[in-house]
């Protein structure tokens, strides 16, 4: 059994590290890709994980499968492909820590992952199925992402979606839209940014984009991250904002998925039992004040996997932040 199975990708994030004696940018090898980072945390607080990818078979995706393995993840549903090279990002930070993007993958393996290589029993046998957009910006894995999450909505399990807006990853942004308006539909429990929330809705506003997306979608709940600032919900008619961790941001990448996974493990272990849209707005915000601070403390180091925090971290800068 399982806590959490995730689909999509899984790659290597190429990480500004400083300069050579020559003054050449160097770059450090993270193991990335949003559905890994949430299972990687979770993984480290605990939950019995499952992975469902698609990694070439180089140097690269032998690292990320061996890496999954020591993090605690079940691999048995990621494949290596002789078809495609392992996806590589290369990440430039700002003063801020805040991060983008530039990606190697046309196609990348991940993209190549088909319907008969979906592993439908890890699905079968987990509470909890996770998943973004980006595992639907080409077929085959397109195809194969839908069958997993219609198998999953059939088995009951709870869903919950990422939809990871990336830019250059798609051909066509019209596109985008409609694979993330797909998995809302589907999806009992939403992360979304700013910017995603403007993309879906075309609204600046919190309170306005969130019931947009709440009346055409139906989530249980929406989380929308705000960086520092921390995170707005929206639990049915209920709205509401969470503040922030202050913490010396180095790189911003991963942090959403810590985030995320912050709250799904709150989720899992306040009440597991009990449907999202049971929970009362006190559990609700508790478990927001939890994941706020599992993202901020993922912002201290450089990745994504290496940087999720420990639970004893976000337990102690949580319980300062209430003393205080």
């Amino acid at each position: 059994m399982y806590d959490i199975v995730a689909l999509g990708e899984v790659l290597i994030d190429f990480t500004p590290a400083g300069n050579s004696e020559l003054g050449y940018a160097l770059f450090e090898r993270n193991p990335g890709g949003a559905p890994a980072n949430v299972l990687a945390a979770l993984a480290k607080w605990g939950k019995r994980t499952g992975f469902i990818s698609k990694v070439g078979s180089d140097i690269h995706g032998q690292y990320l499968v061996d890496t999954l393995g020591r993090c605690g993840i079940d691999t048995q549903g990621v494949v290596m492909s002789s078809e495609a090279n392992t996806t590589l990002a290369f990440v430039q930070l700002d003063a801020s820590g805040d991060r983008s993007f530039s990606f190697y993958r046309k196609p990348g393996a991940d993209t190549l992952l088909t319907e008969n290589e979906v592993l439908l029993d890890m699905i079968a046998q987990s509470k909890l199925f996770h998943f973004g957009s980006l595992s639907m910006t080409n077929e085959p894995s397109a195809s194969a992402t839908r069958k997993a999450l219609l198998f999953a909505k059939e088995n009951g399990c709870t869903i919950s979606f990422d939809p990871n807006l990336r830019i250059p990853l798609w051909d066509d942004l019209e596109h985008a839209k409609r694979m993330m308006e797909y998995g809302l539909a589907h999806a009992d429990i939403v992360k979304i940014s700013e910017e995603e929330l403007i993309f879906l809705t075309g609204a600046a506003d919190l309170e306005e984009g969130s019931r947009m997306l709440y009346e055409s979608f139906g989530p249980s709940i929406i989380l929308i991250t705000l960086a520092e600032k921390g995170a707005f919900y929206r639990f049915g008619q209920v709205t509401g904002s969470v503040s922030g961790y202050a913490v010396d941001a180095i790189d911003a990448t991963g942090a959403g998925d810590a985030f995320f996974g912050g709250f799904l493990i709150s989720w899992m272990d306040s009440n597991s039992k009990q449907a999202i849209h049971a929970m009362s707005e006190t559990e609700i915000r508790s478990m927001i004040s939890f994941a706020n601070a599992a993202g901020a403390l993922a912002t201290t180091r450089r990745g994504a996997i290496p940087a999720m925090p420990s639970l004893e971290e976000i337990r102690k800068v949580t319980k300062h932040h209430d003393n205080s």
